[in-house]
């Protein structure tokens, strides 16, 4: 328990002094100096996530950091078995990075700032309208460069084993056009489990598989396309 509430802590302290930051991203920006504003936004965040592993006392070992192609965006679609899931990407993966959120986080002080800073995007799960235009708004920052995160479980597992797919999870990549890198994460269940709040230092494997080159016949058929991630993630989970 001591553990969890120096995490907690840790994430509600960061949250504040990232204020600090963000005027510090205001100012760049208006100086014209957006690039060097992003570059800034994602190296704050990849550090704020790897001090979050180390503060659980856990490990993260990654492999397949060469399938990532580094010459345009991507679609990640990764299993997701904790909260933890999103530093280990984050601090993990040296790829800047957005997340599919839902719209509930938007009534978050500061959180959703950083979200949007980020290039994540909202999504209203049961409202197809606005779920389109998220979609669309997602997909055309892929195709700036912008790489995004995609959880097709919809939620945290709550025994670490991959869960089934939503309907509909994979309608941004698709949409997007750019290459999907599909993503295991085994281990972060162990550090903080969807039952209760408590953190375990654990050992965590992320397995970054080869990337799916979207062409016609992947766009006819999602439910091949998805298939065929959810086995490659499996093979990796097992």
């Amino acid at each position: 328990m001591i553990r969890a509430l120096i995490v907690l802590l840790y994430f509600a302290g960061y949250l504040f002094y990232s204020l600090a930051l963000r005027l510090k991203v205001m100012v760049m920006n208006w100086r014209g100096k957006e690039k060097e504003a992003a570059d800034f936004i994602n190296y704050q965040a990849r550090l704020w996530a790897q001090r979050m592993i180390r503060i659980t006392g856990s490990k993260v070992n990654i492999s397949g950091l060469e399938n990532i192609p580094k010459d345009r965006g991507v679609v990640f679609i990764a299993n997701h078995q904790s909260y933890m899931d999103i530093p280990v990407m984050i601090g993990y993966i040296d790829k800047p990075m957005g997340f599919i959120a839902k719209v509930e986080l938007l009534k978050v002080p500061i959180l959703s700032m950083w979200i949007k800073y980020l290039g994540g995007v909202f999504i209203v799960r049961n409202n197809p309208k606005e779920s389109l235009k998220a979609i669309n708004k997602g997909a055309e920052l892929i195709k700036k460069g912008k790489s995004m995160v995609i959880f097709p479980e919809g939620t945290r597992s709550e025994d670490g084993k991959l869960g089934a797919f939503k309907p509909g999870s994979l309608k941004l990549a698709v949409k997007s056009g750019a290459p999907i890198v599909p993503v295991a994460i085994k281990g972060t269940v162990n550090i903080l489990s969807k039952k209760k709040f408590a953190i375990k230092p654990s050992e965590v494997e992320v397995h970054v598989l080869p990337p799916i080159m979207q062409d016609e016949d992947v766009k006819k058929d999602t439910n091949v396309l998805m298939e065929k991630i959810r086995i490659a993630i499996m093979e990796k989970l097992n």
